[in-house]
């Protein structure tokens, strides 16, 4: 163990990337990264990054902002609870903590928005703890390197692997440890294909001498994806459009988009033109298009989406809770990538 250990901790000294948030151990700025990267590439989660650490400098200012400013700054980066968690959590750190954040891992995993791995970073880097975070990116690297076949989305897997990840990182140093392997992983014992000429620890690999590189690791659960069917109306009086904010407890929540349809199942653009428009009293209207449709795929579910553009006066009567915004305005509000694609179409953005 020891000497595939030094060897990916050499490997990580010569070839591991620069990255802002490894130049810190302020817990805040590797929480902010950590959660950014939560579900999203370096490539995209890097600018986020440096954006909200511009926008929010400490965790007072993320505490003191609202959350509308807050999700604007996620847009785009998609599994919107991060983003609400991350100001809850900046909240509860300054009201309950004098926004200092825990230094201990049980401390961290009470915060909101914390579970193991992300307590473990943090407790790891900022603080020099021992606790392995284990990712995706170490479950693969330990699962081809030590042969372990159990799935890696299961109870006994998950223990299995955490207990290896402990006696790992016994008597190493934490923090550097951790990104250590985060980063062989990222970079050289990628999930398809890996270069394993170049690989360090090749020679003693159980994957690389019993030809299982492909095979490992193991997942048991296959995700399912359910099918959804949005239909949007843009209502546009020339100088407005109207857009509604989603509260429930979906996708997206506290997120504005367009007024909404969703049906069950596909409706053929002959019914859309036939249907009594969401939220618009009376007849005064009129459908200049229904767009070809779009599908936005997320984690477990697949949207199927059209919009259907509409001419209206400026006395029109249209219903509550809508909310009525000026197009040079509108890129304002905090909008799924979806409706932001839309916008984009029609150059509202």
């Amino acid at each position: 163990m020891d000497s595939f250990i030094s060897s990916l901790h050499q490997w990580y000294r010569i070839n591991k990337r620069d990255l802002p948030w490894r130049n810190t151990q302020d817990p805040y700025q590797i929480w902010i990264s950590e959660i950014i990267l939560q579900q999203t590439r370096i490539a995209q989660g890097t600018n986020y990054y440096l954006r909200f650490i511009h926008t929010f400098p400490t965790i007072v200012h993320l505490a003191e902002a609202n959350e509308d400013e807050v999700l604007k700054l996620w847009q785009g980066l998609g599994y919107y609870s991060r983003a609400r968690n991350l100001h809850s959590t900046a909240k509860t750190i300054v009201h309950s903590h004098g926004a200092k954040f825990p230094t201990n891992y049980t401390d961290l995993l009470k915060l909101k928005g914390i579970g193991p791995y992300t307590a473990a970073a943090i407790a790891s880097m900022a603080f020099d703890l021992p606790y392995p975070a284990v990712d995706g990116n170490i479950y693969r690297v330990l699962s081809r390197y030590f042969g372990i076949a159990t799935p890696i989305d299961s109870s006994g897997g998950k223990k299995q692997f955490q207990q290896l990840a402990e006696e790992l990182i016994i008597n190493k140093p934490p923090g550097m440890h951790n990104q250590a392997l985060m980063e062989f992983g990222a970079l050289q014992c990628v999930p398809k294909s890996p270069d394993c000429s170049l690989c360090p620890v090749a020679d003693t690999c159980f994957a690389k001498l019993n030809q299982l590189i492909e095979q490992l690791p193991v997942k048991s659960k296959k995700t399912k994806q359910s099918k959804r069917y949005f239909y949007y109306y843009l209502i546009d009086d020339g100088t407005h459009i109207y857009i509604n904010k989603r509260t429930s407890n979906d996708i997206w929540k506290n997120l504005h988009e367009l007024p909404l349809l969703e049906s069950p199942h596909e409706i053929s653009d002959e019914e859309i033109i036939q249907k009594k428009v969401p939220y618009i009293n009376g007849t005064n209207f009129n459908i200049k298009l229904v767009s070809s449709p779009k599908k936005h795929i997320l984690s477990h579910q697949v949207i199927h989406s059209k919009l259907i553009y509409i001419e209206v006066n400026t006395d029109v009567d249209i219903s509550k809770p809508l909310i009525r915004v000026n197009k040079k305005d509108i890129s304002k509000f905090a909008v799924p990538r979806l409706v932001e694609q839309f916008f984009e179409t029609f150059n509202l953005v």
